[in-house]
């Protein structure tokens, strides 16, 4: 069986080789005959690989094992999602209560309250089996900018605007090795606010060869394209702040992805706080292991 296929199988490469020289000569018999014609050769099409820049690593102040959210610029991100992206986008996970909860935006109660009693919430049935609108409340929900999904996309080309409840946890750019083991022990969880922050701020103007369809803006910060549906919802002076902070879109982008991560995680805080508790409760349940190991042992002759 062995003397048969060895022969076989230098048959079989020699074939191989032959016809791997046998195109070789056609394609270049091809091209030089464009060459001599006057034709340009063929060149391979262009395709653009996605994404078009890996988002950039902001220094954000719940990044870490230590890490928590800044009560001021998660206030500073409610303003700027109430004045500029409420108008397209829903947030149904989010409660005006939680705008109150510890280690959010801190709001006081009253100052929820009032947030919540300035939009209009439809209610009922009453008595008379009608819907009603009344002034929002702690228990309501952040009410969404239109009635149903189809409405939202009539109104946005056909495409309707994406909830951002989750949007800090849907939205991220996978990471390579090594990244990928090293964000076990620094605990990096900030890729959706990175990626959010550079969708934001990614709006440029197309580069030469580069064709954009009717209705789409070019962003450099869309891992899906180069163009995106959604016009730039930023720009420098749009949103007032009142704590000196600079008004500028990269300070927009950056407090609203913190809030939006603050939005799909409102309990970081309280957990990291457990996690370390754990971690040292850990440490000393096996520091007293071991001595109880070494008293007890200690008496064994051996």
């Amino acid at each position: 069986m062995k003397m048969i296929s060895a022969p076989f199988a230098r048959t079989r490469l020699g074939l191989a080789l032959g016809a791997s020289l046998l195109a070789a000569a056609c394609l270049a018999g091809t091209v030089s005959a464009n060459a001599a014609e006057g034709e340009p050769a063929p060149a391979a099409e262009a395709v653009p690989t996605y994404p078009i820049r890996h988002p950039h690593m902001e220094p954000w102040s719940f990044a870490g094992i230590f890490g928590k959210y800044d009560t001021a610029q998660l206030q500073r991100g409610y303003q700027v999602y109430k004045e500029v992206c409420a108008s397209c986008h829903s947030m149904n996970f989010l409660h005006f209560r939680n705008l109150a909860d510890e280690g959010g935006p801190h709001f006081t109660e009253a100052q929820a309250k009032a947030v919540a009693a300035g939009y209009q919430v439809q209610d009922g049935p009453n008595d008379a089996g009608d819907m009603f609108e009344r002034p929002g409340r702690l228990s309501d929900r952040f009410p969404a900018p239109f009635p149903n999904p189809e409405a939202a996309a009539a109104a946005n080309n056909g495409k309707a605007p994406p909830d951002l409840s989750l949007m800090a946890k849907a939205r991220a750019v996978h990471r390579g090795f090594p990244w990928f083991v090293l964000d076990v022990f620094t605990q990096y969880q900030e890729g959706g606010p990175d990626y959010i922050h550079n969708l934001l701020t990614g709006y440029k103007e197309p580069p030469p060869g580069v064709t954009v369809g009717p209705g789409l803006h070019y962003n450099v910060g869309f891992n899906a394209g180069p163009a995106i549906a959604m016009p730039p919802p930023l720009s420098d002076g749009q949103v007032t702040y009142t704590d000196g902070a600079p008004q500028t879109v990269d300070q927009y982008a950056r407090d609203v992805s913190a809030f939006l991560m603050w939005a799909a995680e409102p309990h970081l805080d309280a957990r990291k706080r457990t996690g370390f508790q754990v971690i040292i409760f850990v440490l000393v349940f096996a520091g007293l292991l071991y001595a109880t190991k070494r008293k007890i042992w200690s008496k064994i002759a051996h």
